[in-house]
């Protein structure tokens, strides 16, 4: 049990960890919903998200805007329940490999259960 919540903890720290101010990092709340993105200049390694609260069916998708146009980049991923002590968290995250956007990109996440949609814009 003792490792479970461990490993619980390193994965919300390593979402919610703090962020260095330079380019495509960003950690950003909005209501009950997270999301943070890891990466250098226009390109981004991982992104992932978080909602506060268990729920069942809960599912999550990243999508950018540029130039007022709205564009999914990933399909619905079901969220990973994480509790870390008496906090109570759904998790999701994606790999991206350095994938590059272009200046100006807004990096958004929603989730299904949930109206707010956090963005990260992505800048030199």
């Amino acid at each position: 049990m003792k490792k479970m919540i461990w490993t619980a903890v390193a994965t919300v720290c390593a979402l919610v960890g703090p962020a260095c101010p330079a380019h495509a990092d960003a950690i950003v709340k909005k209501g009950k919903v997270g999301l943070s993105v890891k990466g250098n200049g226009l390109s981004v390694d991982r992104a992932g998200g978080w909602m506060d609260g268990h729920g069942t069916g809960v599912r999550a998708r990243l999508y950018t805007v540029h130039g007022g146009v709205r564009a999914d980049i990933t399909r619905w991923k079901d969220a990973t329940p994480v509790s870390a002590g008496a906090r109570k968290l759904s998790n999701v995250g994606w790999n991206f490999k350095g994938r590059k956007f272009s200046n100006g990109t807004w990096l958004c996440i929603e989730f299904n259960k949930s109206g707010s949609r956090p963005c990260a814009k992505i800048h030199r």
